[in-house]
């Protein structure tokens, strides 16, 4: 024990950690902001061109369809995965008899690659062939086949859809384990009180569970800001680019169009916003916390 207290011993032990993140994250976006600042195809030297791609990028409009999906899976999924994963995980936590199978079959999606996930939301939401628009048409329900994929309108809030049904698992697991850490002393006590379910989640689970929210939120955040495989396997960011986002247009830049400098200043596009969107969210939860505690 005295030896796990001591700092140096503790900074010691965290440096293999700290190296891998400096490495394979820190390293990494420090060389794209580099190369975003440059005309590069990926072969020779790179040409210094000061903000050029920069201005490029808010000129681009197939950026900013890419920001716009981006943006609608992003708000579907703190907005919906959020919820229903704490719903899940509240629901999950009960001792009710199968609840094992069903946290078995809620986390499944989140073991498998993104690949495959993308190949089987494909055979649902294909507009001719998918099950989803074959069931309505079994049922007369006509007016609901629409163009799940593939087209400029619905084509993000599927994405959104695939996102949130691929992650519920994970993110019901972090709120099961902030869920075991409260202490039960509370709810008996509130039982004594005559608390009903409802109030005990307000006053006691959500309060106790702000901090695994905030982690959960900001999961949430960077991980809608990083869909790719699955949009890569379901549209290719087609037609037309139409349901691009923009790691995937990041990528189609970088690697298919030889645009190796463009293609990072839409990675770094993409970092910033994610970037902000959680220190703005912790900002204001950490702002709220301090006036709960005051």
């Amino acid at each position: 024990m005295r030896l796990l207290g001591n700092k140096k011993i503790m900074v010691f032990m965290l440096l293999p950690t700290l190296a891998i993140y400096i490495t394979y994250i820190f390293v990494p976006i420090i060389i794209a902001v580099y190369y975003s600042f440059t005309k590069f195809s990926g072969i020779g030297k790179p040409k210094f061109n000061g903000v050029e791609n920069y201005i490029e990028l808010v000129q681009d409009p197939v950026f900013w369809i890419s920001l716009k999906n981006s943006m609608i899976i992003f708000v579907l999924s703190v907005v919906f995965l959020t919820v229903l994963s704490f719903l899940a995980a509240n629901l999950l936590n009960q001792k009710l008899k199968g609840n094992d199978v069903a946290k078995s079959l809620v986390f499944s999606p989140a073991i498998l690659t993104p690949i495959i996930v993308g190949i089987i939301w494909v055979y649902i939401f294909e507009p001719d062939i998918g099950l989803l628009n074959n069931i309505f048409k079994l049922l007369h329900l006509d007016f609901l086949t629409i163009q799940w994929i593939g087209g400029p309108t619905y084509t993000p809030y599927s994405l959104a859809i695939v996102f949130i049904w691929q992650q519920l698992g994970f993110i019901t697991t972090i709120f099961i384990a902030g869920l075991k850490m409260i202490p039960q002393e509370l709810y008996e006590a509130a039982d004594v009180d005559g608390a009903n379910g409802f109030r005990k989640m307000v006053n006691i689970t959500i309060p106790s569970l702000r901090e695994t929210i905030s982690i959960a939120v900001v999961l949430v955040i960077t991980g809608s800001f990083k869909v790719f495989e699955t949009v890569l396997m379901m549209t290719n960011g087609g037609p037309n680019h139409l349901s691009e986002v923009l790691v995937t247009y990041s990528y189609q830049t970088t690697f298919k169009g030889g645009e190796y400098g463009y293609g990072m200043t839409i990675a770094v596009a993409a970092f910033i916003v994610s970037l902000i969107f959680s220190i703005v969210y912790l900002l204001i939860t950490a702002k709220k916390f301090q006036e709960g505690g005051a």
